[in-house]
């Protein structure tokens, strides 16, 4: 069996580290740099990092900052945000980046999925899904929509037959962050997540609502995730990686060991 990872996520806005709560308030709360370090001495397995007003701005990401969190970290490193073209998936590969999300340029146009795996790789291609509990209807049969431009825009897309669609184009992972449940720290939406990791074979990184160790074996046992995003309850210093990681061993839950 794999390993559950445990990835701490990086929301950055002008260039710094913010939080909010379901996409909303957010305040800073450091420097983006400083915390990537701090989560790979810690033993984070992966970092994620989101510029989170570039597509909304409509501007691209601000590379600098990933070269300089690129430069302090050795372990896997996705990044997403304000990323349209094969272009701007390539620009931020060569920056340090090793994987690039893309999230609502691939809903504007998926061909951007298939073309960046046909580049680089499917497993380059994460596709972050920002979802919304609707209830069920002719148009989100699932019960969950698809939004774009950080929380601002709905679709009319149903969650599930997105990622279905996703996997089909190539995308090697999905991101399934709950709008309802960011920045709550009550716990990640299981059934969203799990109805996500049985409709598809590829990685699901279960996203919104991390409050405790518990909620994260939840996460990757209820939920079917292959691994747990993670920010306020590290950002606040409520839990560091290796309490985490210990938490989730003694749950039977098999996770990179912490050097």
């Amino acid at each position: 069996m794999l390993s559950k990872r445990v990835i701490p996520c990086l929301d950055v806005r002008d260039g710094r580290l913010t939080k909010g709560v379901k996409f909303v308030g957010n305040v800073d709360i450091g420097d983006p740099v400083e915390s990537a370090r701090h989560y790979y001495e810690q033993g984070a397995d992966e970092i994620v990092f989101y510029d989170i007003t570039a597509s909304h701005e409509g501007r691209g990401i601000f590379l600098d900052v990933v070269e300089r969190v690129a430069s302090q970290i050795f372990i896997p490193f996705s990044v997403g945000g304000g990323i349209r073209t094969v272009e701007d998936m390539r620009a931020v590969l060569l920056a340090g980046a090793e994987k690039v999300s893309v999230n609502s340029a691939a809903v504007g146009n998926p061909d951007i999925i298939s073309q960046g795996a046909a580049q680089f790789g499917s497993q380059c291609v994460v596709v972050g899904m920002d979802v919304l509990k609707v209830g069920v209807s002719e148009q989100t049969p699932s019960g969950y929509e698809i939004v774009i431009h950080g929380g601002r825009k709905r679709m009319g897309l149903d969650a599930v037959e997105w990622a279905r669609t996703c996997e089909a184009l190539g995308a090697g992972e999905l991101c399934v962050n709950s709008i309802d449940a960011d920045g709550t720290k009550d716990g990640y939406e299981l059934t969203l997540t799990r109805m996500i990791a049985e409709a598809v074979s590829i990685p699901v990184i279960a996203s919104g609502g991390a409050g405790s160790p518990q909620h994260m074996v939840e996460a990757v046992t209820e939920g079917k995730a292959t691994a747990a995003l993670i920010a306020s309850i590290v950002h606040y210093g409520e839990y560091t990686i290796p309490d985490i990681k210990n938490y989730m061993a003694d749950k039977g839950v098999k996770v990179r060991s912490v050097w």
